[in-house]
């Protein structure tokens, strides 16, 4: 005989099996059934957001800070409707995520109710996997299939639509079990000989990394490998997390999303080897192509849509790029022998003086110049919040404009010590950082925001301050949307800015923090930024910093 249970509760007890310890939400009417079960689970944190596309962006933080299945719950169809952006944001990084959102009774909902609407078909091109329950026995398998095709590489999110009636039901079901498919392959032993032939016969070899160095855990791995072949290693052009260590001799920083400067800084090599990433990603559309011609291409990673996806590889292997590196870097050396050692050492040697940590020093001189200007200079703005930080501290970043050379002063030393937006859809800092520190609550968090952005989801300062979250706010006040400045003049050669200030009236950052319970102070002087940061980021509790930086739109 089964035990009888209802939906509810069989919904939030498959979570716990799946690994979830959060449920992200903003509950409606549709989600109350949700909520009234919550109490037979106390071992389950709601974490509560005020807005939907806070809700998800929470949920993408913690994940992508921790590597973990996370499920978040929104209300029905105008919920689902304002978590699309921050779902865009999930699907590009390919963050592993239980969707869900209350429905309508099944039967009510075919008479068009208030809120009702398709769910399953406005979710459908954001995500792997969308289905609708239309029975409670079939509930188990839905929530195991969608847990399943959420952590299988290539990883993303999933979207389930809970109708009332399957909810409040109560029925004898199975609860079934948890699957993990393991993707940790390597090629195999035919694939990897032609891999090694193609890079020893590469002279003059480059390396560029992404996402994957992170989901695979290999950032040792990638390190060891570039100075096994002596080839600099860059970050691919979409650089939004730790995807490779910064104080490895060959790694040289991150390529540009400018095609014209990309060519140019390829153009010496004569073999691409791609490691989990789509390389090069551009933004805005340029008659250049950043590819040299002639140069090759050779590409490792799970995510197969990634692979000669927009360029043409010699060779594409879908396989796990740390499995791969722990068998590429010895076959290589067995291989290449003395020959390939002492290239090796003579390519790292020949690095030594433009790598990252010798382009850092420099960098810091020349920003130090700027360091008594008034208003603040964003870029020391910069260097005095990465100076700021411990060693052990997280970085969300969202500065866009004001955090430039963020990636040039900060070393990677851990795949989950720093974020940044990744698909361009602004407003994801705040709320990420929030899951961040949800997911690392032994570490302090700091987030660094532009104004523009984080008007966007500032409301999210809330659920911070109700966690009591050792979380660091910085917000970037420039007085509007800088980026868009720039590109109106560059592009139009335009310096009429129609909706890009926001100044009359100025946006109080320091008042609307203070309303949402965080203690807040406004900066304007840059002597007392080093002082003011360090306190705040060393105390405990939530904080938020307004800094007043120049106006100047170049």
């Amino acid at each position: 005989m089964k035990n009888r249970i209802t939906g509810r509760s069989a919904f939030l007890a498959l979570l716990k099996d799946e690994g979830i310890t959060h449920l992200f939400g903003n509950p409606g009417t549709t989600e109350l059934p949700i909520m009234h079960a919550l109490k037979d689970h106390p071992d389950l944190t709601y974490v509560m957001a005020m807005q939907e596309s806070l809700v998800v962006a929470i949920a993408d933080g913690y994940s992508r800070a921790s590597g973990k299945l996370v499920a978040c719950n929104v209300h029905v169809a105008p919920g689902l409707g304002n978590a699309m952006g921050s779902l865009f944001n999930a699907a590009f990084t390919g963050t592993p995520m239980i969707l869900t959102a209350g429905q309508q009774e099944q039967g009510h909902g075919l008479m068009e109710p208030v809120l009702y609407g398709p769910l399953v078909q406005m979710a459908e091109p954001l995500v792997k996997w969308a289905v609708e329950v239309t029975r409670l026995e079939d509930l188990p398998r839905i929530v195991r299939r969608a847990a399943k095709i959420a952590t299988t590489p290539p990883t993303g999110p999933v979207f389930i639509s809970l109708p009332g009636d399957i909810l409040n039901a109560e029925a004898g079901i199975e609860l079934g079990r948890s699957t993990r498919v393991d993707t940790r392959v390597k090629p195999s032993d035919e694939a990897l000989q032609a891999l090694v032939a193609r890079i020893l016969k590469a002279e003059r070899p480059v390396i560029i990394t992404g996402d994957e160095i992170v989901k695979s855990d290999a950032l040792k791995e990638a390190a060891q490998f570039a100075e096994a072949i002596g080839a600099p290693a860059y970050q691919c052009s979409t650089p939004y997390g730790a995807h490779f260590l910064s104080e490895s001799p060959c790694f040289m920083g991150a390529l540009s999303r400018l095609q014209k400067q990309v060519r140019e800084v390829l153009s010496p090599y004569d073999l691409m080897i791609v490691l989990g990433a789509d390389p090069l990603r551009m933004s805005v559309y340029s008659e250049v192509d950043p590819l040299p011609d002639g140069l090759g291409i050779v590409q490792i990673g799970l995510v197969d849509w990634d692979l000669a996806k927009n360029y043409g590889a010699e060779i594409a292997l879908k396989a796990d790029v740390k499995e791969t590196l722990r068998a590429l870097v010895p076959a290589l050396k067995a291989a290449g022998g003395g020959a390939l050692e002492t290239r090796a050492k003579q390519g790292v040697a020949a690095l030594a003086s433009k790598n990252w940590t010798a382009k850092r020093k420099p960098l810091i001189e020349q920003i130090s110049k700027a360091s008594t200007k008034s208003p603040i200079d964003p870029d020391w703005l910069a260097l005095q919040v990465v100076e700021a930080m411990p060693d052990n501290a997280i970085l969300v970043d969202e500065g866009l404009t004001s955090s430039r050379q963020i990636l040039a002063l900060r070393p990677h030393r851990d795949r989950y010590g720093y974020h940044a937006l990744a698909s361009g859809g602004i407003g994801w800092g705040l709320p990420a950082s929030v899951g961040v520190s949800l997911a690392n609550p032994e570490r302090p968090v700091v987030c660094y925001s532009g104004d523009g952005s984080s008007m966007y989801s500032i409301q999210s300062l809330w659920t911070a301050a109700n966690h009591k979250l050792p979380l660091t706010f910085v917000i970037v006040n420039n007085g509007g949307y800088r980026i868009i400045k720039q590109r109106l003049l560059a592009f139009h050669g335009d310096d009429h800015y129609v909706g890009m200030d926001f100044v009359d009236p100025p946006v109080d950052f320091t008042g609307v923090a203070k309303s949402l319970g965080l203690e807040a102070i406004k900066v304007t002087d840059p002597g007392e930024l080093k002082s003011v940061l360090a306190s705040a980021i060393g105390r405990p509790g939530t904080k938020l910093i307004e800094v007043v930086v120049s106006n100047s739109v170049n």
